[in-house]
């Protein structure tokens, strides 16, 4: 049987119309034949609504319409230069780790498509000028097709396709199919970017809750900044996070670190001649692409991280600190919509650490009316009558005949002469102008002792050992006297003890062969429960643990082993 003669026009030539509605014909018969399996593609795209898990499906389904052997799907950048995700199908991990790193849409055929976000088929990617060829390693690819998907009339990015399975190019049919896919893909995506942006500006307001709630819980203001930095840590999804405030000497201290490794960075100061602390100190937030090529970056603390994000902690225009988030080496940067809401964190943050400290201020108040009372009350009433005491005492030794009873009551009467020194000293330490610490760590540590004294009800005894002024340098001496501090604090609120031994042993030997110092505070109180808080003693290990020391803890000075005994200890 011979086929149809082709449609003629008047002339006698062929008739292009005719054609092009044959092929429409065609073409349409070819779609609808394919109908069913496009509906459960559309079905399958937007049955999710991660979004990671909506572009894998994309490209999924992609593949299944079309017999492509690859598919691609490049999510721009927010600055429309490159690449900020890559998602494939069709290629084994091992191939792709050979490769190595993903398409960045910097440059070649797939940055063209950025620029100008049209539909794109070859039947060579050889032949095009734009491509620039594929890496080392790299499967071969012939066949290409390239569709742009929209998100609410924006440029999401481009589905690209490559090498059907059979050898033979794509064809008019198969751009249809992607086309109707990237459409609904638009949709998909659109409602998996405001499901996305919903959770996450969730779980920013629940970390402002918790930072706050720790803020207000009265707890102790590192283990309240400790939080801060661990909620800021964890909800941008960075390598660290990281607190600083004001430094005595200028510039930003260290104050808090959440990592997943102990860090070193604990108590160490950024000098205010760095160009970023400069910025912070003035109120303004600094973001770093890549940390590694930064020439503001003039500290080592920024060593092996990429992208950082560096806000500000201010409320009511009075900074009291800063809040770094860094990324590591290969991370992505931040989006805008992370950086507003860690800002908001920020904010709340700051806002949070201004009405503790408020209520702080008026609790240390209050204790210093109360101090000023006992100390008055000390002066006034104890002291005049225990030298009123002495003085009759004196006098009885004066008229009695017998030398025993002299000498007897001349022990007592200088006794008596050394409790109203103590108290007296006592007296001193109650005031509030004996805050500033003396510079020698055996005073600075007599200091915490006499302190701790007056809320406990008895003085801890204390000892010495090795050269504690002269060996011991400043950041592990500041960090000795915080640790003695919160180790005193906790012995009066938790232990119920009515004996606590301070030992600073400065000829200390570390685990891994070190010298060191050595702090031990040693009591008979009840000990530690099995379901107790742990806070301080975190806070204890991570200070010792930043300066490559260690914490610990066992059993105390009562009989029986009853109490706790708290190690710490760092190098020099």
């Amino acid at each position: 049987m011979s086929a149809a003669p082709a449609p003629r026009s008047s002339d006698g030539s062929p008739d292009a119309t005719a054609g092009t509605a044959r092929g429409l014909r065609g073409l349409s018969t070819e779609l609808t034949a394919r109908v069913p399996q496009l509906l459960e593609a559309l079905r399958s795209v937007g049955s999710g609504l991660e979004l990671h898990a909506t572009l894998n499906r994309i490209c999924t389904t992609a593949a299944e319409l079309t017999n492509a052997r690859y598919v691609g799907l490049g999510v721009a950048a927010e600055d429309e230069e490159g690449l900020a995700d890559f998602v494939y199908y069709g290629m084994d991990e091992d191939t792709a780790q050979r490769i190595g790193r993903l398409p960045d849409g910097q440059s070649g055929l797939l940055g063209a498509l950025i620029h100008d976000p049209n539909p794109v088929r070859l039947t060579n990617l050889a032949d095009d000028a734009r491509a620039c060829g594929l890496p080392e390693h790299h499967p071969p690819m012939r066949s290409f097709l390239g569709v742009p998907i929209r998100v609410q009339g924006s440029i999401f990015g481009n589905l690209y396709l490559a090498e059907k399975r059979d050898g033979d190019p794509f064809t008019d049919y198969d751009l249809h199919l992607v086309r109707v896919l990237a459409a609904e893909a638009g949709i998909a995506i659109g409602n998996a970017r405001l499901y996305e942006a919903a959770q996450q500006r969730e779980r920013w307001i629940d970390g402002s809750v918790a930072v706050t709630t720790a803020l207000l819980a009265g707890d102790d203001a590192e283990d309240a900044l400790q939080v801060v930095a661990e909620q800021a840590r964890r909800l941008a999804r960075a390598a660290a996070g990281i607190v600083m405030l004001p430094a005595v000497e200028g510039g930003l201290e260290i104050v808090a670190v959440s990592s997943a490794q102990p860090s070193k960075a604990l108590g160490v100061v950024v000098p205010p001649e760095s160009p970023v602390v400069a910025e912070l100190l003035d109120g303004k937030p600094v973001f770093v692409e890549d940390a590694a090529t930064e020439p503001r970056m003039i500290t080592d603390l920024a060593r092996g991280y990429g992208p950082i994000m560096m806000l500000p902690l201010q409320s009511d225009g009075r900074l009291l600190g800063a809040l770094v988030l860094p990324r590591a080496e290969d991370g992505r940067p931040f989006t805008g919509t992370e950086r507003v809401l860690a800002a908001q964190f920020a904010s709340q943050a700051a806002l949070a650490l201004m009405v503790a400290e408020t209520r702080r201020d008026r609790e240390r108040l209050a204790v210093f009316e109360d101090r000023d009372r006992i100390a008055r009350d000390l002066h006034d009433l104890v002291i005049q009558r225990l030298f009123s005491t002495g003085m009759m005492l004196e006098s009885a030794q004066r008229r009695s005949a017998l030398p025993e009873v002299r000498e007897g009551v001349g022990r007592v009467v200088d006794e008596l002469d050394v409790t109203i020194q103590e108290i007296r000293t006592a007296v001193f330490a109650l005031q509030p102008g004996s805050e500033e610490p003396p510079s020698g760590l055996r005073t600075r540590i007599l200091r915490e002792i006499n302190m701790a004294a007056v809320p406990l009800g008895f003085k801890p005894g204390h000892r010495f050992v090795g050269p504690v002024d002269t060996a011991v340098g400043e950041l592990t001496c500041k960090n000795l006297i915080a640790a003695l501090r919160e180790a005193l604090s906790n012995a009066f609120r938790h232990s119920g003890a009515s004996r606590i031994d301070v030992t600073v042993d400065a000829t200390a030997r570390l685990p891994d062969g070190r010298q060191g110092v050595r702090l031990t505070v040693a009591d008979d109180g009840v000990g530690i429960p099995e379901r107790g808080r742990r806070s301080g003693l975190r806070n204890l290990a991570r200070r010792a643990e930043s300066l490559g020391g260690d914490s610990s803890y066992g059993p105390g000075i009562g009989e029986g082993g009853a109490g706790t005994t708290v190690t710490w200890q760092a190098p020099y």
